[in-house]
């Protein structure tokens, strides 16, 4: 695991002071070229290790052979193992290297450290919902996406249509319990919900990903597009000022609050699909909410309103005879 490997470099650093990429790759039996991206991605991932040019050059920690592990403060450290210690709870290897990196820590951190990893958890599950089982594949991406090994992929979308393809597997990402790959495709960047990949299999071929990609900036455009197809239609309404929170728990970051009303009550701009999506959440509101526009989400309003009318006053009359 990369994980586990990057915490020996580091180990390795911290004995050695200094160390040439060849050194690292022989102490732990990988290639040069994999000894020298475990060195940058260190280096770049914001732990002082540093290039040195030069006869006599390498890497180095920042602070000379004696830094602790990584040069982290009391502060740094606390934070690494808040973030590093649920994971430990569902990960083997997680657990390992939390073992490692507390042996590396100066004494006088470790107290605290070891507290910061137990703080917190990772429950899953949301209430009232069974555990997500881990989708099958997701070891043999991970693997893939650090080793930079191109998928065969049997893929099921979300109109129910199979196909097989590709890719090159650029990154993963967890948001809420649900993994999604970033991959390049011959018809470019492609976001693939891991829990829809029926099967992959390595083709024998490696890649590189583009210069210019960052999974953190790929995230952010996906997200943009999604919410953008989650906001075609947006509402104007009023709401008494003391409900304005629930109706904030309810759209989330599609309600967006645009100052008070002459009598008082707060105007809120909402963003859903479609007008009926709007009118779906807020026909439970009755009255409290009024819609000031568009015409079509108060058009389904009167709709439903109409539908449930029937319905329901003609069941009372039903029962009365």
């Amino acid at each position: 695991m990369r994980a586990d490997r990057l915490v020996a470099a580091l180990l390795f650093l911290q004995a050695r002071g200094r160390v040439t990429a060849a050194e690292l790759a022989t102490e732990l039996e990988v290639s040069v070229a994999t000894a020298r991206r475990d060195l940058e991605a260190l280096s770049t991932s914001g732990v002082p290790v540093y290039p040195q040019p030069g006869r006599g050059g390498g890497w180095a920690l920042l602070g000379g052979a004696r830094t602790d592990l990584s040069g982290l403060s009391a502060a740094e450290a606390q934070a690494l193992f808040l973030l590093v210690g649920p994971a430990a709870a569902v990960s083997g290897e997680a657990k390992a290297a939390l073992r490692k990196l507390v042996r590396a820590l100066p004494r006088t951190f470790r107290a605290d450290a070891e507290a910061a990893a137990g703080a917190t958890m990772i429950d899953p599950a949301r209430w009232g919902e069974p555990d997500r089982d881990r989708p099958e594949p997701l070891d043999l991406l991970q693997d893939a996406v650090i080793r930079r090994r191109e998928l065969r992929l049997t893929y099921v979308s979300g109109a129910r249509q199979r196909s097989e393809r590709v890719v090159a597997p650029w990154g993963l990402v967890d948001k809420d319990d649900i993994w999604y790959l970033i991959a390049g495709t011959e018809r470019g960047r492609r976001t693939f919900r891991v829990d829809r990949i029926g099967h992959a299999e390595a083709t024998g071929g490696t890649f590189e990903r583009p210069a210019d990609f960052t999974l953190a900036a790929a995230w952010d455009e996906v997200v943009g597009e999604v919410e953008q197809r989650r906001s075609r239609t947006w509402a104007t309404v009023l709401v008494p000022v003391r409900f304005l929170g629930v109706l904030r728990d309810q759209f989330g970051r599609h309600c967006h609050h645009d100052g008070e009303h002459d009598d008082g009550r707060a105007r809120v701009r909402l963003g859903a699909p479609t007008p009926l999506d709007i009118a779906r959440h807020l026909a439970g509101w009755g009255a409290l909410v009024e819609v000031e526009e568009p015409r079509s989400v108060r058009a389904e309003l009167a709709r439903l309103g109409a539908e449930l009318t029937g319905r329901y006053s003609a069941g009372d009359r039903a029962g009365e005879s």
